[in-house]
């Protein structure tokens, strides 16, 4: 006997099965592939191998070698760091770097002053002062060095001219020795002042009104609120612009190229590790000596920063 399927059955027969509600199928989904990230990823890597990773490893080969007069070079191992760790210029080089660091870090303090009161509410003018305080940031250094050089000048200075206007005797800031580095890194400082306001007024908007509005229910002060609520509150920020303002300070030689020449008097109290590299690889053309200094400054950056980040864990809230 033949039996004849209804029209019904066997289109039920041709449906696919259904799953069951407590099992989910997993579809491939083509964007989730390994591949794009490679895609994404691969320029950046690329530019962070070539620009960043092979000088690295290219100065420290460099290092080990000893530049003909006429080109080439020949391996001479560790004699450069040998002649480098008893030069006595070494020793000046890197006690003007420190001074200058340190001197450099008293900016981080006063641009969180001048960020919390620029961030006060009913301020007027703050984009004024804001752009103000931003204009050196995006100034040439060239400009930069020429205007504080006039400034600086013992002979027609502006700065000795409105200290003799009250009676004190000027002097010539940038060939004293006591005094050179110090000019110097005081221009540091006004110049990077503004990209440190900007980070700090970020992270004053980003403190809660909320917790402001408590400690004025408690009867806190605004002496006691910026020590106790903002400064902890703002310590991520603060942590970050001590980190780039060390490393920028520790490879400052702009502005003693600039505002110093080489015949400058006061060059030994002001010559620092970058610019004892300048001399070294482009006057005195030693590109393997020149590499060890280098890559020493390499090695004391990389040594402070992870200095900087295992004392965080003791001041720093993220919280």
């Amino acid at each position: 006997m033949t039996v004849v399927a209804s029209p019904a059955r066997a289109q039920a027969e041709r449906m696919p099965e259904a799953s069951s509600p407590g099992i989910r199928r997993r579809r491939r989904n083509p964007g989730a592939s390994p591949w794009w990230a490679l895609v994404f990823l691969g320029p950046t890597a690329l530019g962070i191998a070539v620009f960043y990773l092979w000088p690295t490893v290219r100065t420290l080969i460099i290092s080990f070698t000893k530049s003909g007069p006429f080109g080439g070079s020949e391996w001479v191992g560790m004699e450069n760091y040998a002649r480098l760790f008893q030069d006595p210029e070494l020793i000046g080089a890197l006690r003007n770097t420190a001074l200058y660091t340190v001197i450099a870090l008293i900016g981080i303090p006063l641009a969180v002053g001048i960020a919390a009161l620029l961030n006060t509410a009913g301020l007027k003018g703050r984009s004024a002062y804001r752009t103000l305080y931003f204009i050196p940031v995006v100034t040439m250094p060239a400009a930069i060095a020429l205007v504080w050089r006039m400034i600086y000048n013992g002979d027609y200075g502006v700065l000795n001219a409105a200290l003799g206007s009250v009676g004190i005797e000027g002097r010539s800031w940038l060939t004293d020795p006591n005094t050179a580095l110090v000019a110097i890194a005081v221009v540091g400082i006004w110049a990077g002042l503004g990209t440190n306001i900007v980070i700090f007024l970020a992270g004053l908007q980003g403190i809660p009104d909320t917790i402001m509005e408590a400690a004025d229910l408690d009867g806190a002060g605004p002496v006691r609120k910026f020590f106790s609520i903002t400064i902890p509150l703002l310590s991520p920020s603060i942590f970050f612009v001590s980190v780039i303002s060390v490393i920028g300070a520790l490879q400052v030689f702009d502005l003693i190229y600039m505002m110093l020449g080489r015949s400058n008097p006061a060059m030994p109290n002001t010559r620092t590790v970058v610019y004892l590299f300048y001399e070294a690889g482009f006057l005195d053309n030693d590109r393997g000596y020149a590499a060890a200094i280098a890559f020493l400054l390499l090695v004391i950056i990389l040594v402070l920063t992870v200095v900087q980040f295992r004392l965080q864990k003791k001041w720093v809230h993220y919280e």
